[in-house]
């Protein structure tokens, strides 16, 4: 049969990025606890396209895909590059893996279990002469206003902050990348805030939490510089981006702040 795809095109422009998204798809990611965990992803799987190319086999993203067993780590997702690049005979290829990651977190007093989903991103992407991986994990926290502590005779306004955190780590010499797992992330932007979150609370947790934001009142401001100084401690860690944002509890608009760091 024909094979329209590689068929030439004159018009003399190359693509950056030809490929597929919005699929979603099964994969299992490694679980600090339970050594793996499956779940559910929105994946988009790219490569360049040359500017003789008429098209890119669409269908062979998804071979590379089943092929690789779904496993993502820092250490798998180059494999997945390379084998996409070299199936399709591309210069560069592009792979973002979005899914829900699951931990048991347990109430502060009572003890009780649920289970309690976070946001989470693998992004890597290889040329010719790079490669790149970035980590993005979202975490829900509480967080308290400082200022309202200050000023007010009792109470103060506290609100649902979201901490987001895009981190590369060092590249090994076998070509992948640094181990890091997404529970030091979670616990890492769960300690910069006012309160981590919970899924269970009973009265007694409820007191605790309560007043834990209390006595540990936080702007937007203190919450990235707070996950920052722990990320630049971290010697696997070559670069990062820290956002984070509360959806304010007395206003109208949210409040955000953003902190960026790279190794020099």
């Amino acid at each position: 049969m024909k094979d329209v795809q590689n068929t030439p095109d004159t018009r003399n422009i190359a693509l950056k990025e030809a490929g597929i998204k919005n699929l979603s798809y099964p994969i299992t990611i490694l679980d600090r606890e339970d050594r793996e965990q499956r779940t559910v992803a929105d994946i988009q799987m790219s490569v360049s396209l040359p500017h003789h190319f008429k098209g890119t086999h669409m269908s062979r993203f998804l071979e590379v895909l089943t092929s690789s067993g779904c496993r993502f780590t820092g250490s798998t997702i180059p494999t997945v590059l390379n084998k996409l690049k070299q199936t399709l005979q591309a210069e560069s290829a592009r792979i973002r893996i979005e899914f829900p990651y699951f931990l048991t977190k347990k109430a502060p007093v009572s003890r009780s279990e649920a289970k309690m989903s976070y946001n989470c991103v693998f992004t890597g992407e290889s040329t010719a002469s790079t490669h790149d991986f970035v980590l993005t994990v979202t975490v829900p926290v509480s967080t308290l206003c400082p200022c309202s502590k200050e000023i007010s005779e009792s109470g103060a306004h506290n609100q649902r902050g979201y901490i987001t955190m895009d981190v590369r780590t060092r590249q090994l010499p076998d070509g992948s990348f640094a181990m890091i797992w997404i529970e030091e992330l979670v616990e890492i932007a769960e300690a910069s805030a006012s309160s981590p979150l919970y899924t269970i609370l009973k009265r007694p947790d409820e007191k605790f939490v309560t007043e834990q934001a209390y006595n540990n009142p936080v702007f937007v401001e203190d919450i990235v510089r707070n996950v920052a100084e722990k990320l630049r401690a971290d010697s696997r860690v070559t670069q990062f981006t820290v956002t984070a944002e509360n959806h304010e509890s007395i206003h109208n608009h949210n409040a955000y702040a953003v902190v960026e760091w790279e190794l020099t």
